[in-house]
């Protein structure tokens, strides 16, 4: 299958390119040609992940990895479950923290990693990333100590979770981390100032793990079709609300991808924090992005998402229907509520996946079900949650054995000529 760029129709690119390229020219998003309607999936739905996962993304690959190798490469990077937990009669939450780093982000750095050491051809290939908390473990873990990929992550100067920085931040050998005194969007800027200059990019091989990746958009469509084929396990007809927490709008991207592939998804709602530009947009019609806030649901904290332009291209072309999208904004003391509330119905959260409940659990029907994203384990936010709920929270394996390691990361301005400097060294 080509991909081709939103911003420039005329350039069109496999799925392999697509992949060790990230971004297009004048930073523009690759997307498939075309998009298959399957008309077996209720047959799918029978199938395991991995199996499922292969024929689910086929189509996608076709000309690059034959049915055999896509199979090793989905077998590799999904090696752990996604998790349908019900909350209530009618709302359930989709965990998909139960990999590696504790975070939904394993499965498309994994799927990344898998498909881009296939298709380096021992080139040399920069990954330059920048993260609001969950990108930076997931990439870092995946990629880690895998020849000819070095690793750059960009992440906002104290405004992670430390035991989010502690994840990415102390492997060292070819993960290399830098923290920038500004905001996730002053290091999202720097990576696509440095994908800009193209002499810069050709003499590192740059490459970007960001969901602009479309291999990572890919990956994600995957443990939807899981959800709604444990749903139809459970014994639950009804039509499903998908609640997803949003930042840079990956996740809600490979949604609308799997409902356009023909899975069942009724309606999206957009669960943002007081970074709002989506909510906003779709009220007025005027995209205006403020200067980003700092929450205590800090990986939502971005005020210019980069998924965006796909999203807007599918509803522009009426590939997902306008009408089937809401966005609500949920604020910090709505945020801490939710915790609190699901907390008491027996279900442990954190901020995330407070927002994205919130914005949907008053708005569902009596033929519907709700389901709302996990997407970090609450221990990923440890001293917010234990403050929320006034207990304390156990560590899993993954974050007690990274809590005591000394942070290699260096600090920056965000300067892109310091940058610059540093991965030409």
């Amino acid at each position: 299958m080509k991909y081709y760029n939103l911003k420039d129709n005329t350039e069109q690119v496999s799925f392999s390119q697509a992949v060790k390229q990230g971004l297009g020219r004048n930073q523009g998003l690759f997307f498939p040609e075309h998009i298959p309607a399957f008309d077996n999936v209720e047959e799918l739905l029978e199938l395991g992940l991995v199996e499922r996962s292969v024929e689910v993304l086929a189509p996608f690959v076709e000309g690059d990895l034959t049915k055999e190798e896509l199979l090793q490469v989905i077998d590799s990077a999904f090696n752990f479950p996604a998790k349908v937990n019900s909350v209530t009669e009618n709302v359930a939450s989709l965990e998909l923290y139960h990999g590696p780093t504790l975070a939904f982000k394993d499965f498309g750095a994994r799927f990344m990693a898998q498909c881009l050491s296939r298709f380096t051809d021992g080139e040399k290939i920069t990954i330059l990333t920048a993260t609001s908390g969950d990108t930076g473990a997931a990439v870092a873990h995946a990629f880690h100590g895998l020849d000819n990929i070095e690793v750059v992550i960009l992440y906002p100067k104290g405004k992670i979770s430390l035991l989010q920085e502690k994840m990415f931040t102390t492997l060292g050998g070819n993960i290399r981390t830098i923290a920038i005194e500004g905001s996730f969007d002053d290091c999202q800027a720097l990576v696509k100032q440095s994908f800009d200059d193209k002499e810069l990019a050709k003499a590192i091989g740059l490459n970007s793990a960001n969901s602009i990746n479309i291999s990572r958009l890919l990956a994600q469509i995957c443990y939807y079709f899981e959800a709604l084929a444990q749903l139809k396990a459970q014994q639950n007809d009804k039509k499903v609300v998908l609640s997803v927490p949003s930042g840079n709008f990956g996740n809600l991207t490979a949604a609308m991808l799997a409902k356009a592939l023909g899975l069942p998804i009724e309606r999206f709602v957009a669960a943002t924090n007081a970074n709002d530009t989506v909510p906003r947009y779709l009220q007025t019609g005027e995209w205006a992005p403020n200067d980003t806030v700092a929450t205590i649901s800090n990986a939502m904290d971005v005020s210019n998402p980069n998924n965006w332009p796909r999203i807007e291209f599918m509803l522009q072309e009426g590939i997902i229907d306008k009408s089937s999208l809401t966005s609500k904004m949920i604020d910090e003391e709505q945020t801490q509520a939710a915790v609190i509330a699901l907390n008491n119905l027996g279900y442990l959260s954190e901020p995330h996946g407070g927002v994205a409940y919130k914005a949907m659990v008053n708005e569902l029907s009596e033929d519907e079900v709700g389901l709302f994203l996990g997407t970090a384990h609450p221990a990923k936010f440890k001293e917010v949650v234990e403050s929320i709920l006034g207990c304390p929270l156990a560590l899993p394996k993954e974050l007690a054995d990274c809590a005591s390691e000394q942070i290699l990361s260096i600090d920056m301005a965000p300067d892109f000529a310091e940058l610059r400097k540093f991965l030409l060294a």
